[in-house]
């Protein structure tokens, strides 16, 4: 193939410096006595992918080589390869794997986001980048490539709805601090996903109310149930639901609902919209769901839920 004018005979096209260092990741894999040789490529083969992404201090990046350098780590698989050979890589190159792979994150093409469509297609990435937190030398570069992926909805969406969001429960509790800090940090994004309670769409909406609800209910949780149930717009987003025309629905929204009534800490913004609302409240819950008649724990809770809400004036001047 002929050599694009761009790159100078110093400089290796994105295809040569793709192909170079995944060649010599191949070598560090093996583990064998060229390692040394093959772990500076690496690193070199990082700064030039790292220099055609952000540019030098008197270039800006240049757009076609930008352009070439992704879809050559799209074809090539190199993303993945980066992220499972991650621990091989020396201290500064994992830095350059996470610079480069945030970057390429980023780029748009219009409204399009290339590698977001790239990463929901191979969703396996997202896995490898949550697994990472049980690898104490990577952990932290994981967490900085995981948030930035779950900025984006539908990469945040694969996450939530997959059995591996549950093991973020397990990493927030891990005895290294600041990696259980860095998960926790990963997690909270979550929180701004709540207007997915408010799709159109069943199953997203009761998916993300069954999480909602085992997320503030679990006792490892308290922080993030505690500013959860202070937000008075959370509150009203569960009172609509109470209302929503699926069963099911409702009933996951009673699970989140009973915690804002339950709490004996209520902000006053939220004592302040259950009085507004103290006899609607009473009347609804004394006929929701009348039906489910064996639950008897369901109508223990809700006879409590009623009892609270009728003996609050009591507690407000």
């Amino acid at each position: 193939m002929k050599k694009m004018p761009l790159f100078s005979k110093s400089h290796k096209s994105p295809a040569e410096i793709v192909k170079t260092l995944k060649d010599n990741l191949a070598i560090l894999e093996k583990q064998d006595k060229k390692t040394d040789k093959a772990s500076e490529e690496v690193s070199k083969s990082l700064q030039a992918m790292k220099e055609i992404l952000c540019g030098t201090n008197d270039k800006e990046p240049p757009t076609e080589a930008v352009a070439q350098l992704a879809q050559e780590l799209y074809n090539s698989g190199l993303l993945v390869t980066l992220i499972a050979d991650l621990q091989l890589i020396d201290f500064e190159g994992k830095k350059d794997v996470t610079q480069i792979f945030n970057n390429i994150l980023r780029r748009q093409i219009g409204t399009r986001s290339p590698t977001v469509e790239y990463i929901s297609a191979h969703p396996h990435i997202l896995f490898m980048l949550l697994k990472g937190y049980e690898a104490p030398q990577i952990a932290l570069r994981c967490g900085i490539m995981l948030r930035e992926c779950i900025r984006h909805e539908p990469l945040a969406k694969i996450i939530l709805f997959s059995n591996q969001f549950r093991d973020f429960f397990k990493y927030v509790e891990l005895s290294t601090f600041d990696i259980a800090s860095d998960a926790f940090a990963t997690f909270k994004i979550f929180e701004d996903y709540e207007k997915l309670l408010q799709s159109e769409n069943y199953v997203t909406k009761r998916q993300s109310l069954k999480l909602l609800g085992e997320l503030i209910l679990d006792r490892h949780n308290f922080a993030i149930m505690t500013k959860y149930i202070s937000k008075p717009e959370n509150l009203k987003l569960m009172m609509n639901l109470l209302r929503d025309k699926s069963p099911n629905i409702q009933f996951e929204a009673f699970h989140v609902f009973k915690v804002f009534v339950a709490s004996p800490h209520k902000t006053q913004p939220i004592v302040e919209i259950l009085l507004k609302n103290q006899p609607k409240l009473i009347e609804f819950l004394s006929s929701f769901q009348k039906e489910r008649t064996d639950d008897e724990q369901f109508t223990d809770e809700k006879n409590y839920l009623i009892k609270q809400i009728r003996d609050l004036k009591k507690t407000t001047p």
